[in-house]
């Protein structure tokens, strides 16, 4: 039998075909446009992701027998706001993750409802990628799309709708709305009062391995699939990441290096961070999670690449790095502005420390370091949480780079594992669809079972001590500039 994981991530869809040992078949990407209309907003079209599907789709099953295919199953970018009309079309595009245009509506949720009550409502305080001031935005600024919404969804959700007609999301990606009580999981009936909307525009909630129908007969015959295909509810990118990265149960850490940066860890009881530093989601094996995003992670290095050195030789350029922990240049990695633990839209990517004799290869040090001293900033509100973090597996297209993981052991000063299939949110979907059709009896034996070590970096004691202390240096930064990234932004 087969078993599908959708990745919808930001600049493309990922499909990932899985036998029932847990074994990968295939895999394939199709990418689709990312729209920045004005300075700090990001969009995307619906129907881009959909067109992603069923071009990727058709391509991952093209050698293999579709008739086997048993469950289909996702884990989608978070937060992003999907709206549709009375007639099930698309009323604009897609206001992602990453975008900043809310930082209006943030203040006035953290600052006139108050964080308390946030928290009280939903666990987390209001961020600017959240989905909630999303919704208030539009209601702002575009009253004419507000009074025509019929659903709110999830990015991977709108993937699910056009499947089988099913309204519906998990916990794990609802947790990103600010709109779902996550320790009781059900909405929020003071946030949705807040956002003046109504219960019945929100989709009905589930559990991530939870069926929540079957493949339409149209689609069955589009793609050369039986009927009887299970379609799961999925999760959040990050929670299906820690599915695929065995991050079950009580106090495991999952980093992951994608597009964004995550510190990611299991918890078996509800916990909420008193600051609120972390995010206090619900985890895709029925239980919690704790999560710290840095909003800019492989896309740092990316854009240093490409856009700066105008070179996609990623590989090469790291070679010429050595002496780690003595690099006098720093970088504060806040293209997007940052989430965890800053929560501040206006702060911007900056380098500091750089002189006469700075090279290439200091600057390109300098991100890799910057991405992973912000990781530990996530990491520390977490050990002030009296959280024991002593390793932590780490996947994304980050997780590539031998060097970057072995800076992110040592400034981290913890040991990191890397598996034997690091394809993150899709591999964890396909590991959800399994267990909704009953491959395995529940979501932590399958995880446990299914990822398996292939390399543990440790970090060293001389260079971990280098490291502590530009760390402690770069933590100094951001105070210094946020008043001046506030002023940049006016």
């Amino acid at each position: 039998m087969y078993y599908i994981g959708v990745d919808l991530g930001t600049s493309s869809l990922k499909l990932l075909l899985m036998n029932e040992k847990g074994k990968v078949q295939n895999i394939v990407s199709e990418k689709y446009n990312l729209y920045f209309p004005k300075e700090g907003w990001a969009e995307q079209n619906p129907q881009d992701w959909w067109s992603a599907f069923e071009t990727g789709i058709l391509k991952l099953l093209e050698n293999y027998d579709t008739k086997k295919v048993k469950g289909i199953s996702f884990g989608g970018q978070m937060h992003g706001l999907v709206m549709l009309d009375d007639k099930d079309e698309v009323i604009r595009p897609a206001i992602l993750w990453n975008d900043g245009r809310t930082q209006k509506q943030v203040t006035y949720l953290n600052e006139k409802i108050r964080k308390e009550k946030l928290s009280e409502y939903t666990a987390n305080i209001a961020f600017a990628g959240f989905t909630a001031p999303k919704i208030l935005w539009v209601k702002e600024n575009e009253p004419d799309n507000f009074r025509k919404i019929s659903k709110i969804m999830l990015p991977k959700d709108y993937i699910a709708y056009k499947l089988t007609g099913v309204f519906c999301t998990d916990y794990s990606d609802a947790s990103g709305m600010l709109l779902l009580d996550v320790k009781n999981k059900c909405w929020s009936k003071e946030m949705i009062q807040i956002c003046g909307i109504k219960e019945e525009q929100l989709p009905a909630l589930y559990e991530s391995y939870d069926v929540v129908g079957r493949i339409s007969e149209e689609n069955a015959k589009k793609f050369g699939m039986t009927e009887d295909v299970k379609i799961i509810a999925g999760a959040g990118d990050n929670a299906a990441a820690a599915i695929g990265t065995g991050t079950v149960g009580g106090a495991r850490c999952n980093i992951s290096l994608g597009t964004s940066g995550t510190v990611f860890i299991s918890n078996d009881r509800f916990e909420v961070d008193p600051n609120n530093a972390l995010h206090s989601f619900d985890h895709a094996d029925g239980k919690y999670h704790l999560m710290g995003c840095i909003l800019s992670a492989a896309s740092c290095n990316k854009w240093w690449m490409e856009n700066i050195l105008e070179t996609e030789n990623y590989a090469e350029e790291q070679k010429k790095i050595n002496r780690l922990g003595e690099n006098s240049v720093y970088f504060l990695p806040y293209l997007m502005g940052e989430r965890s633990p800053h929560n501040d839209s206006n702060a911007r990517g900056t380098f500091v420390g750089m002189t006469m004799d700075s090279k290439r290869e200091d600057m390109t040090l300098a991100i890799l370091e910057g991405v992973a001293y912000a990781i530990r900033d996530c990491v520390e509100v977490a050990r002030n949480l009296d959280i024991s973090i002593k390793s932590a597996t780490i996947c994304g297209g980050g997780a590539k780079s031998d060097l970057w993981c072995k800076i992110i052991a040592n400034v981290l000063n913890i040991e990191i594992k890397r598996l034997e299939t690091e394809e993150g949110p899709g591999y964890g979907a396909a590991i959800l669809a399994a267990v909704g059709c009953g491959e395995y009896e529940n979501v932590e034996i399958a995880a446990l079972k299914l990822s398996k070590e292939k390399i543990v970096i440790k970090p060293e004691k001389e260079l971990a001590e280098k490291y502590d202390q530009k760390y402690q240096k770069f933590r100094k930064l951001y105070p210094k500039m946020r008043n001046i990234f506030k002023e940049l932004n006016q």
